[in-house]
């Protein structure tokens, strides 16, 4: 069966051709998964975003309380929410004319992705960003 939602050419794309993330939930503690993953893409060149209520400063990158407040063009919104939360945040990432949203594992919103797909963006659900990108390594 296809994962309409992990196209792996959709997947080389966003990890090769963007250039700006956007990180709803990054803040600043370390020991979570998103602070990983924001942090292992602006080593590979991305701008990171950090997208979270208290906006604070993450990694060197002035945060945001929430996208619509985000002055630059966003490439890429990294849901890193629960996913009864995930929802809110695609919704957002639309108004917001991001260019794709991608829900990492466990972040799953059929509903969502497919608004995101029917507003054109690209959409990848529940894949690991680092795990992609060793595997085009």
């Amino acid at each position: 069966m296809v994962d309409p939602f992990a196209d792996q050419d959709v997947i080389r794309r966003l990890l090769n051709e963007t250039r700006t993330w956007a990180f709803v939930g990054l803040g600043d503690n370390p020991e979570r998964e998103v602070y990983t993953q924001a942090r292992l893409l602006r080593e590979r060149g991305k701008q990171i975003i950090p997208v979270h209520p208290e906006a604070r400063e993450v990694l060197g990158a002035k945060g945001y309380a929430s996208l619509a407040d985000v002055p630059d063009e966003i490439d890429v919104v990294g849901v890193y929410r629960r996913a009864e939360f995930a929802g809110q945040a695609v919704d957002e990432a639309i108004a917001a004319g991001a260019k794709a949203v991608w829900l990492p594992l466990q972040v799953i919103d059929e509903a969502a992705a497919r608004r995101a797909r029917d507003a054109g963006l690209d959409v990848v659900m529940n894949r690991c960003p680092a795990v992609e990108w060793a595997l085009r390594r």
